[in-house]
């Protein structure tokens, strides 16, 4: 159900008025570095299933059915990669689930077991109404 305009305009004015206060955590909610890692993650897994093409028409060519079998298998395990890379990915100005970020090896972290996973939107407006409540 799309926003009215009078909705939309407020949207924007809590948009405008984050940024001001607060950049740091503004560009927190973008999750850039996360969509950055995955779209990265996906290109990978897309190069990987090329090469497997490859692999398997080589074994084609050269009537070697192991390295046909070894191609299709890369081309599954990179088809799979891609698509949970792909799902996984934040949608752009979303916040990467609570605890998920990356360690040093580049690989994400887990969530949290047994923390109450809460939408993007119900954590900014607790977070405004803490603000409000503090300047009254």
């Amino acid at each position: 159900m799309p926003l009215s305009e009078h909705e939309q305009r407020m949207l924007e004015q809590m948009e405008r008025a984050l940024y001001a206060e607060d950049p740091k955590f503004a560009t927190a909610l973008e999750g850039s570095e996360l969509r950055t890692y995955t779209r990265r993650r996906v290109y990978q897994a897309v190069a990987g299933f090329l090469v497997g093409v490859a692999l398997l028409m080589a074994g084609m060519v050269a009537k070697l059915v192991i390295v046909s079998v070894l191609g299709f298998l890369v081309m599954l395990g990179c088809a799979v990669l891609a698509v949970t890379g792909w799902r996984k990915a934040p949608k752009p100005g979303e916040q990467p689930p609570a605890g998920q970020g990356h360690d040093g090896g580049g690989r994400p972290h887990s969530r949290r077991q047994g923390r109450p996973r809460r939408s993007m939107m119900n954590r900014i407006e607790d977070r405004w109404q803490r603000r409000r409540d503090e300047q009254q």
